[in-house]
């Protein structure tokens, strides 16, 4: 009787211990990983979101730079991380749903990670300088018409959000525009406002202030609705472009493996530290709307942004260059 009771005691332990180790996380300080480097959008609401997560959550949290390849090298760091929730991905769609279709990366989005809860989606922006002669999309077009392949646009990167936004627009208006690629959004910022190239895409927190200081002019906003903080500026589709849609997201993942009561957690962190008044109204003055969602419903729309993204760079012919 001894044994057995013996027996039963040590099933109950080792049964119970995935439900103690659940209910006793975090026990230890939580990391961010993000893609990019410091300073960058996607950076900075990382760094906007931890103290308040970490807060909610009972410990700290640390943003933790893995840029290269187009966010591929970050991407594989969360990959080949320990499933135990201690490491977060804020992604976004350039490395997890159009990377994939425009180059190889040694992961599979769906099968290597466990999506948790949107955090944020920003509209891309289109603007250029202002030596270029146009103050609106339809001037835009007939320019590039009159000339083809004389406006030159810059992006930052190949096969990147704003790349195939500044695709979007050619295929949808029928124009030739050169694209120079850059190493990302600073470099082809710094270029823009020297004049070495006419325009980009990019998020409007990006191109905010040069918008609003009078350096940079605005022409027209990639998504579905005008921003907020750009209130009298038309989008794509009121410019008569509705197919040039691109919104840049970001959003929280983890190791695949990753148990699900710990998603439910970090999930219900997320939410509730998105639900923070403070925490909102400065994303929102970035430019950045809070959005938060279920890991069920994050993983859906994944989906269908990965299929989105493929059937665009298969129709631009977007290739690394």
């Amino acid at each position: 009787m001894k044994t057995l009771f013996s027996i039963g005691c040590t099933l109950l332990l080792v049964l119970g211990a995935p439900v103690a180790a659940a209910q006793a996380y975090p026990s230890k300080t939580l990391r961010i990983v993000v893609a990019f480097p410091a300073g960058g959008p996607i950076d900075i609401v990382a760094r906007m979101l931890a103290p308040k997560l970490g807060e909610t959550m009972g410990q700290q949290i640390i943003v933790d730079n893995r840029s290269g390849a187009n966010g591929a090298i970050g991407t594989e760091n969360v990959v080949r991380s320990a499933a135990d929730g201690y490491t977060m991905y804020l992604a976004s769609p350039s490395a997890i749903a159009i990377g994939p279709s425009v180059y190889k990366v040694p992961y599979d989005t769906l099968r290597d990670l466990a999506c948790v809860s949107m955090v944020s989606t920003t509209p891309e922006l289109l603007v250029v300088h202002p030596s270029l002669p146009v103050k609106s999309i339809k001037e835009l077009v007939a320019m590039a018409k009159a000339q083809p392949g004389k406006i030159v646009m810059a992006s930052t990167g190949t096969g990147g959000l704003p790349h195939l936004a500044l695709e979007m627009l050619k295929i949808a208006a029928k124009i030739d525009i050169l694209h120079v690629p850059y190493k990302g959004a600073a470099p082809a910022v710094s270029d823009l406002l020297g004049g070495q190239v006419h325009g980009m895409f990019a998020d409007l927190p990006v191109l905010y202030p040069y918008v609003t200081s009078g350096r940079l002019r605005a022409l027209a906003m990639a998504s579905p609705k005008r921003a907020p903080l750009l209130p009298n500026l038309p989008t794509m589709t009121e410019a008569g472009l509705p197919t040039v849609e691109a919104v840049n997201w970001y959003g929280i993942l983890v190791p695949a493996k990753t148990p699900h009561e710990i998603i439910a957690k970090l999930n219900e962190g997320i939410v509730k530290s998105l639900a923070d008044n403070d925490l909102r109204s400065k994303l929102i003055e970035r430019g950045a709307e809070p959005s938060t969602s279920s890991p069920d419903q994050f993983t859906a729309f994944l989906r269908r942004d990965i299929v989105r993204w493929a059937n665009i760079v298969k129709t631009s012919g977007v290739k690394l260059d």
